[in-house]
């Protein structure tokens, strides 16, 4: 680190609750003090404020799947700019965005644009409990769904890095009203759904998990999930705030044929600034006010300078072939990475699908849930992580995070793989 780092970072502890605005961004799970501090990003890369250059593999933590600074965002956000930062009211854009959701996921009959995933899975778990009159929910150990209250219990992600399955400043009241079983789980799934189906209001889950590193569901898994839900008159939220347009262009629903009641998205939809949504059967958004009775509201809900973003992101995704692209880049470097560990006998589980994956540093072969992944080596974790970032390669600050492929990263996978060997020839975790 350079004197203006240390000398910025220094500056960010003493106005910002830990130097950083939000806790992933944090690098003491990797066993450094001082984040890094970026000044902007040109298609694969981000740029650090001492000038060097890293392949970004974290993209905005998903959002920038056409990599930074993209032409066509850039024209389209610089337009809106020129015409108002916010209306606080109706746009055409808006609901040019809610038809082209609505068209791609068609288990969404109309949706609603809200500023965060966090405020998406807040409105769906409310309207999930108003229409159904029950009070519990069900969620899934490592998943994560922003920091709502009731939510934040043995939640994945910048949780599981601190160590903090809960979060103190949360209401116990809440707490109770939140049931939490190990993901993929059809034994634990099928005995909460005895005792408690015809009290709960909702199940939210990961379809693909990323948020405790990338964790696919068993085959029997979700479709099971789908049939209780269905039986027992239960509200089944899919959140694909970091899948959904990532994976396929309809999201995971689409790749396990899966149809949820309700579903959460965010980031590619607001192509790198504030947007998500939530939406599905009509049936059920029509309880929502103006017209409904279950309340929700935003000042900022469908910026316009967000959706011009959005809209621009998801036109770019829409080319032919445009996935199938992105998911070969995936495995071209998946199976690079795994080739070289294998070179080296460095135990390496990995985890795929479409511009989605993880990788855990362990002997195990098959990762299902949280604790398979918590029994994964996090020291060797950590020195990979910052022997790839003296190397010029940026992955998240987490072991419990997914990595992100953009379709601007076909340039630089051999040089991430020389990196990657050259860290594997003189490993020392």
């Amino acid at each position: 680190m350079s004197e203006y780092s240390t000398e910025l970072w220094e500056r960010a502890q003493t106005v910002i609750p830990g130097g950083v605005n939000s806790p992933v961004r944090a690098f003491g799970g990797v066993g450094r003090k001082e984040p890094l501090f970026f000044t902007h990003g040109e298609g694969p890369y981000l740029f650090d404020i001492n000038g060097k250059q890293y392949v970004d593999f974290v993209c905005s933590w998903g959002p920038l799947i056409l990599g930074h600074a993209h032409p066509r965002v850039i024209e389209a956000v610089s337009k809106a700019v020129g015409l108002g930062l916010s209306f606080g009211a109706p746009t055409l854009q808006e609901v040019e965005m809610a038809e082209l959701i609505t068209k791609l996921m068609p288990s969404i009959e109309q949706v609603r644009l809200v500023s965060s995933g966090t405020e998406a899975s807040q409105t769906a778990i409310r309207l999930a409990r108003g229409a159904t009159k029950r009070n519990k929910i069900l969620k899934f150990e490592g998943c994560y769904h922003g920091h709502v209250d009731s939510l934040l219990v043995k939640a994945g992600s910048g949780q599981l890095t601190f160590g903090l399955p809960d979060s103190p400043g949360v209401p116990a009241m809440l707490s109770a009203e939140t049931l939490v079983i190990p993901f993929n789980d059809l034994e634990k799934l099928e005995t909460v759904f005895k005792a408690d189906g015809e009290q709960l209001a909702a199940v939210i889950v990961e379809p693909i998990v990323g948020n405790m590193n990338c964790v696919l569901p068993l085959p029997d898994f979700l479709p099971r999930l789908r049939a209780l839900t269905e039986q027992y008159g239960v509200v089944l939220i899919f959140d694909e705030v970091i899948t959904g347009f990532r994976v396929a262009l309809g999201g995971a629903q689409s790749l396990y044929q899966i149809t949820p009641d309700l579903t959460c998205l965010g980031k590619i939809i607001g192509g790198g600034l504030p947007l998500a949504a939530f939406g599905g059967k009509r049936k059920l958004m029509s309880q929502l006010a103006p017209i409904g009775p279950v309340y929700q509201a935003g000042t900022l809900s469908g910026n316009p300078v967000a959706v011009a973003a959005g809209l621009a992101t998801l036109k770019g995704v829409m080319k032919l072939d445009f996935h199938d692209h992105l998911s070969l880049l995936t495995h071209t470097f998946t199976e690079g990475f795994k080739e070289l560990a294998a070179r080296f006998s460095i135990p390496l589980h990995i985890t795929e699908k479409g511009g989605l994956f993880g990788f855990l540093f362990t002997e195990q072969e098959s990762i299902t849930c949280y604790e398979d992944v918590a029994k994964s080596n996090l020291p060797a974790f950590r020195y990979f992580f910052n022997e790839m970032l003296k190397e010029g390669v940026y992955f998240a600050p987490s072991m419990y995070e997914a990595a992100f492929m953009s379709d601007a990263h076909a340039s630089v996978l051999d040089f991430t793989l020389n990196k990657v060997e050259k860290i594997f020839r003189t490993w020392k975790a």
